[in-house]
């Protein structure tokens, strides 16, 4: 059995093998409500043979979204839309189904990717007044954010708690928190964008304090039985900024307070960042990181053949893979991992004649 292969516990959750899907904004939501573009995209990724599947990056807030066109857990609304897709994903795949919960912070009200991306100021449509740590713009000319009163902490707080309970009742098997890219939590953590003098801001136990709130808010608010994970940047890539030390120490608080396990990616909070882009450019993050904590590690970034990232699991250097992009070009690369280095996927049963007379051993077949 190859290591990429073999089942793993999480936080009480029981995967069948260490490829996870991470969570990909798909800036196909109404009023952060999911559409069918969200069956279509969720149920093609739960046939695929990863043992996870992880929902995008879900505004907590309205003004918490990364664009108009985010998903949203904060209504009644976006949670009955919810629903409705994750029953006809349900119907045809038992896959896990977690989510990741996030605000963004100073990167919020921006345009869609495809239409560039860029800030839309708080008047114009589609557009709203962003909020931060602290008044500093993401980009040089952009609308500054507000910072953060005390009341309007506790409310995003409170926000995340409440949208951990909707989870709940939707019956997801995990939640993420987007502690990474740039985006409100990392802000909090980043000496480059905290510049608070209150007990959120300062030394490295007040640029934590508030991530670590949120995530003990969310965590009392979800099933004991179900894991909490956080996903963190590693590094701003910028000196001064935050840094794997850092983040180690934050991922010993986290493992302290019960974190399921921690998604190690990097960057997103600087336009100044220098990123050393390659394969497995982020694994020495992680590999730094499961060093100094006892929950699983998840390494992400440029991992796209079997072969690597047997060896990434394998060798120790992370507990599990996630896989993006990569899985979004290739939506059966665990099939095409299994095949190449002996391991097995779980597949419908209406996929079972695909199975290549070379590989007779490679598909379980689901329900």
């Amino acid at each position: 059995m190859p290591a990429l292969f073999s089942p793993i516990e999480v936080g009480g959750l029981k995967l069948a093998n260490r490829i996870v899907i991470a969570p990909m904004c798909q800036y196909s939501a109404e009023d952060g409500n999911m559409t069918d573009w969200h069956m279509i995209h969720l149920g093609h990724l739960a046939l695929s043979g990863a043992a996870l599947l992880t929902i995008e990056a879900t505004g907590v807030t309205p003004e918490g979204r990364i664009s108009y066109g985010d998903t949203g857990l904060w209504s009644d609304a976006n949670e009955e839309a919810m629903a409705r897709v994750l029953a006809s994903v349900r119907r045809w795949s038992d896959m896990p189904v977690a989510i990741q919960l996030g605000h963004a912070g100073r990167k919020a009200s921006t345009d869609k990717p495809w239409f560039g991306g860029a800030q839309i100021t708080p008047h114009a449509e589609n557009g709203w007044q962003t909020v931060a740590p602290s008044p500093i713009p993401f980009l040089e000319g952009e609308n500054p954010p507000v910072e953060l009163d005390r009341e309007r902490l506790d409310r995003i707080r409170e926000a995340f708690a409440d949208a951990a309970v909707r989870a709940a009742r939707l019956d997801l098997a995990a939640v993420q928190l987007h502690g990474a890219h740039g985006y409100l939590l990392h802000q909090f953590l980043s000496p480059l964008s905290n510049r608070r003098t209150d007990e959120y801001g300062g030394s490295l136990e007040n640029r934590m304090r508030f991530p670590l709130e949120v995530f003990d808010a969310v965590r009392a608010a979800f099933p004991p039985d179900k894991p909490v994970t956080m996903r963190v940047s590693a590094t701003d890539w910028v000196d001064g900024g935050w840094d794997l030390e850092q983040t180690i120490e934050f991922a010993r608080a986290l493992d302290a307070l019960g974190c399921g396990a921690i998604h190690v990616s990097s960057g997103g909070l600087d336009p100044r960042q220098q990123i050393p882009v390659g394969p497995s450019y982020q694994v020495p993050l992680a590999r730094e990181i499961k060093r100094a904590v006892n929950m699983p590690v998840v390494a992400v970034g440029m991992i796209t053949e079997p072969e690597q990232a047997e060896a990434i699991v394998g060798t120790g250097d992370a507990d599990m893979v996630a896989l993006a992009r990569g899985i979004l070009y290739d939506p059966r690369w665990p099939w095409h991992a299994a095949a190449e280095i002996g391991g097995k996927v779980q597949v419908p049963p209406q996929y079972l004649r695909s199975q290549p007379r070379q590989h007779p051993d490679l598909f379980d077949c689901g329900k």
